[in-house]
């Protein structure tokens, strides 16, 4: 007996020990990128983010540029990226993959600068870049701090209005439940009829009140629910993009009559972007703008607008939210009340088992 105590004994030291063994990854050696050979004529300068893929084995995976330079400065980017000799991080013992971002900093007249060894340790940082976190630091601030960021889940209930030509053609009552960061359910109303539109992560469910029937969410759908979390404020402010897309600073914009915004950029991988407007005065956000496909597959320009920001315990919200399309208002969202914090059951995300399921309204 005593000697199958010491066996699980020594199995279990042998288990903590290994579980303790975490190291973060470390680079040994990391070239700097090759100058172009219009170096002494080439007037460009910035930063440039790479998202790398170090491997288990010790190699280079992917390198994706997170945004591009002119003059070739991206691909010599990459090229350098992929000759990084590095020790995998170690995770419970044993080698793993990870990812992470590397910044390189490029000036006409210094070259390349190399960000720190160790990536997980704060380099050089790009004064452009700089100014953008003190905006997104500032708004912050101005919407509540630390109350702001610690939001959880978010309960709002208001009217949806769809707008044509400038007058209301419809509009529906809503309720709307957010866990952050990715589940989402909103159920509309118009006419005793009901919507139910729900998503979590990767997959998503709707009931059609219309038709009396529950469906699975297309790619389609998905992607437009993605496609908000990546332009939502929440995104921007709560740093859902870190280690995915690259911030920028773009300058100052118009917006009414002797004032000027603060314009600050998000670009991820895969080359889209959004657009972020702030105050100047007072560092609230003015409104997000970026780009969807249209029905023929062209560009059409979004523009979501805040206003009347209201303050609940401690938290500023915008209580209108107007989107236009192409300069041409489309739709409006306003709350008549926001709720932070309180417990919302899972079940309410669960696909409906029936239509008379979905029917029921919301109990939170």
């Amino acid at each position: 007996m005593k000697k199958v105590l010491s066996a699980l004994l020594f199995i279990l030291c042998f288990c903590l020990l290994a579980l303790g063994q975490n190291k973060p990854l470390k680079i040994i050696e990391q070239p700097r990128p090759e100058l172009p050979a219009s170096y002494r004529t080439l007037d460009a300068q910035g930063t440039q983010t790479l998202r790398i893929e170090f491997l288990e084995t010790g190699d280079i995976g992917e390198v994706v540029p997170v945004n591009n330079l002119p003059g070739g400065l991206t691909e010599r980017a990459v090229a350098a990226a992929r000759k990084i000799k590095f020790e995998p991080e170690i995770k419970d013992g044993k080698p793993a993959t990870v990812f992470k971002q590397l910044q390189y900093f490029y000036s006409w007249n210094g070259g390349w600068r190399l960000p720190e060894l160790n990536p997980d340790k704060p380099g050089p940082t790009d004064p452009q870049t700089e100014k953008a976190e003190a905006i997104i630091k500032k708004a912050i601030q101005n919407l509540g701090g630390d109350r702001y960021l610690q939001i959880k889940t978010q309960i709002g209930r208001g009217k949806y209005s769809a707008i044509r030509d400038g007058a209301v053609a419809s509009f529906q009552t809503f309720v709307d439940v957010i866990v952050f960061p990715d589940k989402e359910r909103t159920d509309f109303k118009e006419r005793g009829l009901k919507t139910v539109q729900v998503n979590v992560g990767d997959k998503g469910w709707t009931y059609e009140g219309e038709n009396d029937i529950i469906k699975d969410q297309n790619e389609t759908q998905v992607a437009n629910f993605k496609r908000g979390m990546r332009v939502s404020l929440d995104n921007l402010l709560r740093g859902g993009w870190r280690n995915e897309a690259a911030l920028s600073y773009v300058g100052k914009r118009a917006a009414t009559l002797g004032k000027r915004n603060d314009v600050i950029r998000l670009t991820y991988p895969d080359g889209y972007n959004i657009e972020f407007e702030f105050a100047t005065e007072d560092g609230l956000p003015v409104k997000a703008v970026y780009f969807r496909k249209g029905i023929n597959d062209e560009n059409v320009r979004e523009e979501d607008r805040y206003a009347q920001f209201i303050e609940v315990d401690g938290i500023r919200s915008p209580f209108v939210i107007d989107r236009f399309s192409n300069g041409a208002q489309n739709s409006r969202i306003n709350y008549e009340s926001i709720e932070f914090n309180k417990q919302i059951p899972d079940s309410i995300f669960t696909k409906a088992g029936s239509p008379k399921e979905a029917k029921r309204d919301l109990k939170l």
